[in-house]
This record gives structure tokens, sequence and C-alpha cells, in this order.
């Protein structure tokens, strides 16, 4: 048992479980005698201190994993920005929602029906239809097209004259968010180890819910003084610096690497048919043998001496919108792959946490406005979006320490574990559901019953409620591309599709619930749900290995 994880009582070698942590590899013998990449034969692992790179980077420079420093920060910078605007159309108008449903002479809940329905039913199927195309022909023509998509739609949704247009703009926005919602965590385990991983994660999510957050104090002085025409076209010109960003900084991440180079526990023979197991926690599948005979520590990742042959590739070329990366597979069945991943627990797990984490978020900005426009608050356009300004502050906060948090904690519990990372290792943030978000909605509905002053719910209430949900998504986004690098976009794609579905359920009832339940009730509801999926993360901490070892042993998850 490594610090609580249950060792698989069928499998010694568990998908997932890795050594990260040169401490753990005093007495092993590897072997990477068959390896296909040119240059890799009989070098050392790579590694970054004692801290063993997973997964290893190949030969060539033009592996993601291999990118500069600058280069994989600008590509940071453009998905950062992308997933923040993508994240904003949302939200976009929701502190103006009374009074549009006043202007286009419908009732509050036909209007964000239309509204935000529409749009989280297009960014589910294009969660879908966006992750089949990125693996079929990569990353980077998805995110060129879906950038293509927002203006168009931005643009429409300002020249609208009638709901009806209004509703087909938010349609084709919606078809441009799904791929940088669903794509980006897979993009992130292209380009980045493990260890690293964390803090992109939370990077990511901070653009989707600091987009969600931050939308509203922006867009409601503007839509009060200049129009909300107005903003949909300055939120057209924020896409068109996404596509722009999109074009120059996001090269194509989708790479064909040897599956040894996973340096997963339980990479199995059937790369090559041959097998070779030499030590107590011996990889699978490998030939030359490489001793360590002490934890020594290196001063730095161990250089890369490239094969005459492998060029990098020219500028002008990775500016290409299509770099000719194809997959051998159907696209047809590219389709269906996420499908099947339904049945895996952990899939199932990650995907019900991330929903809900999506879903509190969306319920409170489409009734952020009916809350706090009416009495006894009785707050103005502008004023109902400045009540969002602490929930970007506390998605800024969680992104600050979801380092430290996410990836500290992982390092220093796989250090622990004699150098032996578990995904699980990821599991114990989740429990800043239950400390964090739980307890603010409680606050929330309480103090608003209560006709608390606004700084109560607003401050306290969505800030706790936000803090916990970045760091929540954070770390079940981590624990899912972990335990499932290789399917983590297509697991993506079925988490994007399973939440926006519901999310757009929610926008058809969420009003009338709220009067029908009364506001306390209805968010000690939720608060008490959120509780419960927090300390449902003890269970799978405890028996995730086995899980992972189940999947592995009944093709759920891991053969698709």
């Amino acid at each position: 048992m490594g610090l609580g994880v249950l060792e698989s009582r069928h499998r010694e070698h568990v998908p997932g479980t890795v050594f990260l942590h040169e401490a753990g590899r005093v007495d092993l013998e590897f072997s990477l005698e068959t390896s296909e990449e040119p240059g890799q034969q009989s070098e050392a692992l790579k590694h970054i201190g004692s801290l063993v790179l997973i997964p290893q980077p190949s030969a060539s420079p033009n592996d993601p994993l291999n990118w500069s420093k600058w280069k994989k920060l600008l590509f940071l910078i453009a998905f950062a920005y992308g997933c923040g605007v993508a994240g904003a159309d949302g939200p976009i108008l929701s502190a103006a929602a009374v009074q549009l449903a006043t202007e286009f002479e419908v009732g509050l809940p036909k209007f964000i029906s239309s509204y935000n329905g529409v749009l989280l039913g297009c960014v589910a199927v294009s969660s879908f239809l966006g992750n089949s195309l990125a693996v079929k022909y990569g990353k980077r023509p998805v995110y060129l097209v879906a950038s293509i998509l927002l203006i168009a739609g931005s643009f429409w949704g300002g020249g609208a004259k009638s709901l009806g247009s209004l509703t087909g703009s938010r349609a084709l926005v919606g078809l441009g968010v799904g791929p940088w919602e669903a794509l980006i965590p897979a993009s992130i385990a292209d380009v980045w180890f493990v260890h690293q991983r964390g803090f992109r994660l939370g990077i990511f999510n901070l653009g989707i819910f600091g987009g969600i957050s931050l939308a509203p104090p922006i867009t409601g002085p503007i839509i009060e003084k200049y129009g909300w025409r107005n903003c949909m076209y300055g939120v057209g010109g924020a896409h068109i610096l996404q596509l722009i960003l999109t074009f120059l900084l996001m090269p194509e991440t989708a790479y064909h690497r040897s599956a040894h180079l996973s340096l997963d526990t339980a990479e199995k023979s059937d790369v090559d048919g041959s097998t070779k197991i030499t030590g107590a926690n011996q990889p699978e599948g490998v030939e030359h043998t490489e001793k360590i005979t002490s934890p020594a520590v290196a001063t730095g990742p161990a250089s890369l001496e490239y094969a005459p042959s492998t060029a990098i590739l020219p500028t002008m070329r990775e500016l290409l919108p299509w770099s000719g990366y194809n997959h051998h597979v159907s696209l047809v069945s590219l389709t269906t792959r996420p499908i099947r991943l339904i049945f895996s627990p952990i899939v199932f797990w990650c995907t019900i946490l991330f929903t809900t984490c999506v879903a509190w978020l969306v319920l409170i900005a489409v009734t952020i406005s009916q809350i706090f426009s009416g009495p006894p608050y009785k707050f103005g356009v502008e004023q109902v979006g400045a009540t969002n300004l602490s929930s970007f502050v506390a998605s800024v906060i969680g992104a600050l320490v979801a380092h430290r948090l996410s990836d500290g904690l992982a390092v220093w519990m796989a250090k622990k574990n004699h150098g032996i990372y578990e995904p699980e290792f990821r599991l114990p943030l989740v429990l800043s559901y239950l400390v964090f978000s739980a307890v603010g909605f409680f606050v929330w509905g309480q103090s608003v019953y209560a006709a608390e002053p606004w700084a109560v719910p607003v401050i306290i209430g969505l800030g706790l409620i936000n803090l916990g949900v970045q760091l929540t998504t954070t770390a079940v986004a981590a624990y899912l591309v972990d335990a499932h690098r290789q399917i983590s976009g297509e697991a993506f794609a079925l988490l994007g599709f399973i939440s926006k579905v519901f999310c757009m359920g929610l926008t058809f009832y969420i009003t009338e619930w709220l009067v029908d339940s009364g506001i306390r009730n209805a968010f000690f509801t939720l608060g008490g749900i959120t509780a419960g999926l927090g300390l449902s993360s003890v269970p799978m901490y405890i028996w995730g290995k086995r899980v992972r070892s189940w999947e592995y042993r009944h093709e759920v998850g891991f053969h698709l």
C-alpha cells in the first residue's frame, strides 16, 4: 500500500503508475533495446534533478516535449488567452439578462434558454466533433477553425435584429467554444511532463472559469454605456486577436511517439512482442539495460543528441494551418470512441465532478441578474456585473496555489512513496470542493435569503465557491490526464459533452426552480451535493489504483 492507495490484487504493474523520482529506481534494471526513435537507443533516462521525465522525450527536436522554454511559454500564453475569451462568451450578456428579456419581449426563462441554452448545446456537439477531427488531423487546424467561428458568431450577434437571429449567432459561437474546452488538456499532455501539468491545467481552468467570472464585470459597464451590440462587436475583436495568437504561437502538438517512452509500469509487450523484466518494478517491453545504483541527483535534463536525419521544422512550415498529420483510424470510429469511455469508472467519476463544477458557475452566471436586479439589492447592470469580480479574484488565487497544491503535493507524495507516482496523489486537493465550495453555497443561500449586506454573499460566498471549483477542476483534470493520458482527448470530449448537455438542461428550469424552492433551500441543496461529491474523493483515492487495474484487465478506457 502506497500512502493509503491500495495495490491491485491482479497486476503488479498498473497503468498510470510511473517512476517519477530517482530514489524509487535504486535497484532497477531498465532496458530500451527496441526503441523506434532515432538516437534514443542506449540513452540514459532523461530527468530534471532527481525527477525522471514522464513521458520520456524522443530524440526528435520536433517532439513538443523538446520545445524550448520560450516556445512552451508562448504556447501557454496563447491558449490561456484563447480559453479566457472562449469562457467569457457564455455569460457575456448575463449582467443585462433581465433588461434584454424585456427588450426582446420574452420572459426571462425563455431568453436564458435561447441565449445560453443553445450555446451550451452546440458546445457539447463541437466537443465531440472537435476531438474526432483533432485526433484524425491534428489539433492546430481545429483551433484555427474554432477561432474563425467565434469571430463570425460574435459579429453576427452584434447585428442581430431578433431573438431568433441572436440565438443562431450563439449556436455558431458554441461550435467555436467547444474545441477550446475539450482539447487544451490533451495539448498540455502533449507538451509538458507529468510533474509540470498541474500548474498548466490550473491556467487552463483559470482561463475558462476566469473568463466566465470576469466577463460580467467588464461587459456590464460597456453594455450600460455603449449598448449590448457594441459589446458583442468588442468580443469579436477579442476573438480576432485570439486567431492571430493561435496562428503564430500554437503549432501542432500531435506527435507520433513510441509507446515505450511513456515509462508506464503497465506498458505491455504488445508494442513489439518482446518482454524482459529484470527488476522488481521494471517496465515491460524493453531490452537495453540501464542500471541505477544510487539515487544521485543530476544537475539538469540530459542533453538530447538528435539523429542527423532529424531536422527542425522551419518556422514557415510550422505556421501552415495543417501540418500533414493524419491518424490511421477512420473519422467515424474516432467519433464513437469517447462514447465507450462512459463505462470507465474513473472517467465517469471525473465527469460528474467536472460537470457539477461547470454547472454551478453557469447556474450562478444565469441567475445573478435575477437575484441582484430585484429587491432588496436593486442593482443596475454595471453593479450586477461587478459582483463577479470576487469570483475572478478567487479563481486567480486558486490558479496561483494550484501549482504547489497539485504538482508540488504529487511530487512530494511520490518521493515519500519511494519515488513511485500514483495518479491518485492528485485527489487530496478535491477535498477543497467540500471545504470551500460547499461552505460557499451555504453562505450564499443564507445571506441572500436573510438580505445580508451584498459583501457577504458576493465576497465570501462567491469567493469560496470559485476557489473550491478552481482547485477541484485542476485536480480532476490532472488526475484524468495522468490516469488516461493516451485517451485524454476522448475523455475530455466526453466530459465536455456531458457537462454542457447538463448545463443546457439547467437553463430551461433553473430560474423557476429558484422561485419555487426559495434561494436558501436551492443553494443549501447545491451545498449538500457539493459536499457529498468532495467526500467521494476519499474512496477514489483509496481504491483508484484497483479501479485502474480493473479497467485495464477488462479493456475499459485503455483499448479504444
